[in-house]
């Protein structure tokens, strides 16, 4: 059992205090800063990107920190001015105790203090930052406690999904809305794909939303729980593909900074002189120049997005031929035909290609934020995409006219979707999402290196700082390498093959933060373990990443280790005295996907979804339980048959008790935290 609790940190923008009109202090000979933010929560720390020369720096990005063990812990943002030679300056700080956190989470503008007893800042209006955070605190429960509730949700995405008004996925269908259900479509998405159930998970949530959809203009165009679902879904999926469809195009937008407007409103005539060599440029040359470039960029944005069906993941090919297929079924029509078509595109490229296009920072396609001159352009093209996306149904439509130029162009790529759409559902077997794992790095590709200090194997006698030592690593898909320094000519190696595990260590194991094991396998069965520390949290999580990456499609992955270290005859974590004690913790290993590195943690989201479940219990019970119900529900107003309305009373039932047992297990836990029961082993 384990507390959980993690801390959204969103930093939105600094700018002037609204009484003084002072923005943030500038620390460049330009007049101007190079901002960037730093979180620190317990001994965790984030850091947003550089906003380059701005005093009126804009993030809006959202740093996720979890929470270690101990007392909890303030949060403090620090605000510092990026230098390339030199040390950085500090331009202020926000600091908020736990208190604040758990009863009032910041929200809103926050004035910037110096460092207490920093005279020379003591006196200055620093400026003043936007924050919004979150903290989300929770108890999880051992795996078994979920099980019950795992299997309803399981269950019920392979029922009739028509007629479903009392399993878990409809109450929480109806439920959720907003930040909630954005949320909850990620949890579900992961907890289906780690049991291997995302496509029925997603094919439940389609039949649902195409048999109460009578328009077919509006299918999947709200943000219910199937939109956000396949949105997550492909995100979680798709994005090493994403990555090679969208990034040449989108790094040459960055790098050539080229000036593109179509909109006579918002031309800027004299930023776009160097056009022509006769003096300020017209109107019309600026259209012109911004039309060959925008086609310029967009046409290989269109090839490549048309050749990638043998480069989309297995899993999101089928995901839409399944929605292909129910779209078909309930809209066979003639005059519908394209229906099938806008479904599928909507999703990908409304919701997955045009907001990489708008926001490349957020899909990670680039590394800052656009300049307001390149942002521009992103959105033109996003736009562009967007339109092809729609099948060209708007076109000429609207208040965006001035688009008119690029028309001939999008018509002719829209002439190609069609094509593509049929390509990419065309896809056989039954190959679930998340199925069979495959490998994911190349062999000869270096996919991360750095210097990470080294536990030396059983350093007897050595004080802990003194048994790790600096050494350069480079990991590819064959083997995990390491040498004194980059140019050192001896060279040792742990093949990939041989990983069993990818964990995390406990700081108390060797007083250490930032630790993470990896666990090997040799030719005789024997399992040996590697410690190495970390820079910071960040580049633990990335090494962490990379290497289950690269081991994912390993065999014989180990479902248990433990979190500490054998010292002193024992083990650190559950004081085992057997070296070779069976594990205590889960690993993530043993459940990382083929097409998504990052660890899944069922349990954790299996505990979400029963938070929301809770909200919805009262409704269930009386919708379906109480005798004043049960007995003056018309069925003629219902529509549903007594046996339908028996089948949901009983599925009813069966998860209220369900909720109840959790109900009984979290109290039974919490009594033992606060000393009021006997220590002992709760039964499931």
């Amino acid at each position: 059992m384990a507390k959980s609790s993690s801390l959204n940190v969103r930093v939105v923008e600094g700018r002037a205090l609204p009484a003084k009109d002072v923005d943030l202090a500038p620390r460049d000979i330009s007049g101007t800063s190079d901002p960037f933010a730093r979180v620190f929560w317990g001994s965790q720390s984030l850091e947003t990107s550089t906003i380059k020369k701005t005093r009126f720096p804009h993030w809006d990005e959202v740093l996720e920190l979890r929470e270690m063990p101990g007392a909890p812990s303030s949060l403090r943002v620090e605000l510092w001015d990026w230098d390339m030679v030199g040390k950085n300056d500090f331009l202020g700080m926000v600091e908020f105790p736990p208190q604040t956190l758990q009863q009032k989470p910041p929200n809103g503008w926050f004035r910037l203090l110096p460092f207490p007893r920093a005279e020379e800042d003591s006196g200055r209006n620093l400026g003043a930052l936007r924050l919004k955070v979150r903290l989300i605190e929770d108890r999880v429960l051992p795996s078994q406690y979920y099980q019950p509730l795992t299997e309803l949700l399981m269950e019920s995405v392979l029922g009739p999904a028509e007629e479903d008004a009392a399993s878990p996925l409809a109450v929480l269908e109806e439920l959720t809305s907003g930040d909630c259900r954005q949320d909850l479509a990620t949890k579900m998405v992961k907890l289906f794909l780690g049991r291997g159930l995302a496509g029925p998970f997603l094919d439940y949530l389609t039949r649902r939303e195409v048999a109460r959809t009578t328009d077919p203009n509006t299918l999947f165009r709200s943000n219910s729980l199937a939109s956000k679902s396949m949105e997550q879904f492909m995100k979680l999926v798709g994005m090493p593909y994403l990555h090679e469809v969208l990034k040449p195009v989108i790094s040459r937008v960055f790098e050539e900074k080229k000036y593109m407007e179509l909109d006579p409103c918002k031309m800027d005539l004299g930023r776009a002189r160097r056009i022509s060599f006769k003096g300020t440029a017209s109107e019309e040359q600026v259209r012109e120049t911004s039309l060959g470039l925008l086609t310029g960029y967009l046409g290989p944005i269109v090839d490549a997005i048309m050749g990638s069906v043998g480069r989309c993941p297995p899993a999101m090919r089928l995901a839409f031929k399944q929605l292909h297929q129910r779209v078909e079924e309930h809209f066979p029509q003639a005059e519908h035909e394209d229906v099938k078509y806008l479904a599928i595109s909507g999703f990908l490229f409304l919701r997955f290609f045009a907001p990489a296009i708008l926001t490349p920072k957020l899909f990670d396609l680039w590394d800052q934020h656009a300049d307001p001159q390149t942002s521009r352009s992103l959105l033109l093209l996003a736009k562009a995409v967007q339109s092809i996306g729609n099948l060209g149904q708007q076109l000429g439509q609207g208040k965006e006219l001035w688009m008119a130029p690029l028309h001939p162009f999008l018509l002719q790529s829209i002439s190609r979707v069609r094509d593509f759409l049929d390509r990419l559902v065309d896809v056989d077997g039954d190959e679930e999402a998340g199925g069979p794992v495959r490998a994911l790095v190349p062999p000869s590709v270096t996919v991360r290196e750095g210097y990470l200090l080294k536990r030396k194997e059983e350093p007897a006698g050595l004080a802990t700082r003194f048994a790790f030592k600096k050494r350069y690593f480079w990991l590819s898909g064959k083997t995990l390498s390491y040498s004194k320094n980059p140019e050192w000519q001896m060279c040792s190696s742990i093949p990939v093959s041989h990983i069993r595990a990818v964990e995390r260590v406990d700081e108390g194991a060797f007083q250490l933060p930032h630790v993470m094991q990896v666990v090997t396998q040799d030719g005789v069965g024997v399992l040996h373990t590697t410690y190495l520390q970390c820079k910071n949290v960040n580049d633990l999580n990335q090494w962490l990443s990379a290497l289950r990456k690269a081991s994912a499609p390993n065999p014989d992955k180990l479902a248990t280790c433990h979190p500490g270290a054998f010292r002193s005859s024992r083990w650190t974590c559950c004081l085992q005295a057997e070296r070779s004690a069976a594990g205590c913790s889960r690993t993530h290993s043993a459940i990382t996907l083929g097409d998504w590195s990052d660890p899944l943690d069922p349990d954790a989201e299996t505990q979400m979804v029963y938070r929301q479940l809770l909200l919805g219990r009262d409704q269930l019970r009386m919708k379906f339980l109480e005798d004043s119900n049960m007995n003056t529900t018309p069925e003629a107003d219902t529509g549903d048959c007594p046996d339908v309305l028996v089948q949901q009373r009983v599925a009813a039932a069966r998860l209220l008790e369900v909720l109840a047992d959790l109900d009984r297990a979290h109290e039974e836990f919490q009594q033992q935290e606060q000393g009021r029961a006997a220590p002992g082993t709760l039964e499931p």
